[in-house]
């Protein structure tokens, strides 16, 4: 038997006055978690909303700043976690992927509160962990999906507008990730259809970015939501997500993982690297962009996407991100731990050579230097 849930969504300045009808089915007492600053965008509304309703909140509950199994743990010990329920997970994608995980563990409901339109972690099956010092640690596959994602679209334009701005870029990778990955598979017809369904959204995503990105952008750098920000949130949380869940079937049988490949490697090498490691993670992820299109010889597409790059200003070179290129050996040891390198099944089309994606680095510095 086959079994495939997928994510449901809510969008708009008004969308928390659909929470009750949506979530009571599953009780009545919540234990809402996340970052600081979500929780204070998010709860006071959310509370506006509720009232007159059944429905218990417990007061804020701090994540604990990291997505790590030491934080899952830390949360799953609190009584009022304990006899939720259903969580209600606020903010960003390490608040929500942590909330996700001691979810999962606990066998509780969870709904999703982005207050950042920064990655898909709001409406997907994996949890990306860290270690308490923050370099990347592994992926947890969950059970499901959030049940529920809702996008208060006037909390996501009051964010920090560079949040949104990375979460473009994360999102831009999801097309030629999953292309790469599924490359040899499917010219064999072995890709089967829940992942091939997955593949085939991506593009959707690349054609909203390019058509909205930098009005969107300019709508959250003013705190004014309009269409084309709700455009873009909806496809950097949602389609991306979708894609997400159809594609990572790492833990299936037969196993398939076309969700995430070089770009997302790249990314997990520089939570070593000092410097490049406070950036943000969809802003290195653009950047592991172009360096995967390098290395696969996709000079004309890496070139049309610098092109958008260069209109909100994404990086082009390793010094956009403070990457010393002396860092790149220990960048691709780290990057080379991972799924995302091709250490599982159709994970990438070809071997993968440290030695080919150093100069690929080298060689993308090189063209983004010319261009700036």
């Amino acid at each position: 038997m086959k079994r495939m849930i997928l994510s449901a969504w809510t969008i708009g300045t008004d969308c928390y006055e659909q929470v009750y009808d949506i979530v009571r089915r599953y009780g009545t007492k919540a234990a809402v978690i996340g970052g600081k600053t979500a929780l204070s965008k998010g709860y006071g509304p959310l509370c506006d909303a509720l009232k007159g309703t059944d429905m218990e909140l417990t007061e804020p509950i701090w994540f604990g700043g990291e997505a790590s199994y030491e934080n899952v743990d830390m949360l799953m010990a609190k009584p009022e976690v304990q006899n939720a329920d259903m969580i209600f997970a606020f903010g960003g994608g390490r608040a929500l992927d942590t909330c996700k995980c001691a979810a999962d563990k606990m066998n509780k409901p969870i709904f999703t509160f982005p207050t950042l339109s920064s990655n898909c972690a709001p409406s997907t099956s994996i949890s990306i962990m860290y270690y308490p010092d923050g370099s990347a640690r592994d992926n947890c596959y969950l059970k499901r999906c959030p049940e529920h994602t809702f996008i208060n679209s006037a909390i996501v334009a009051d964010s920090p507008a560079d949040y949104f701005w990375a979460g473009i870029g994360d999102a831009l990778a999801k097309e030629y990730e999953t292309e790469f990955c599924s490359r040899v598979p499917r010219a064999q017809k072995k890709v089967t259809h829940t992942p091939l369904l997955g593949v085939q959204i991506a593009p959707c995503i690349t054609e909203t970015l390019i058509n909205n990105g930098e009005t969107a952008y300019n709508q959250v750098k003013n705190k004014t939501p309009g269409l084309e920000m709700e455009e873009v949130a909806q496809s950097v949380i949602i389609t991306t997500g979708l894609c997400s869940n159809l594609t990572a079937g790492a833990m299936r049988t037969p196993p398939y993982y076309y969700n995430s490949s070089l770009a997302h490697a790249f990314y997990y090498g520089t939570t070593v690297c000092k410097g490049a490691e406070k950036h943000l993670h969809g802003e290195v992820v653009a950047l592991g962009l172009l360096v995967m299109l390098t290395f696969d010889k996709q000079f004309e597409t890496r070139d049309k996407l610098i092109d958008f790059y260069q209109t909100i200003d994404l990086p082009i070179c390793m010094d956009d991100i403070e990457l010393d290129l002396n860092d790149v050996d220990k960048l691709i040891d780290k990057a080379s731990t991972f799924i995302e390198w091709g250490i599982a099944p159709c994970t990438v089309p070809y071997e993968i050579r440290k030695e080919a994606f150093k100069q690929a680095i080298i060689d993308t510095d090189k063209v983004g230097k010319r261009r700036k």
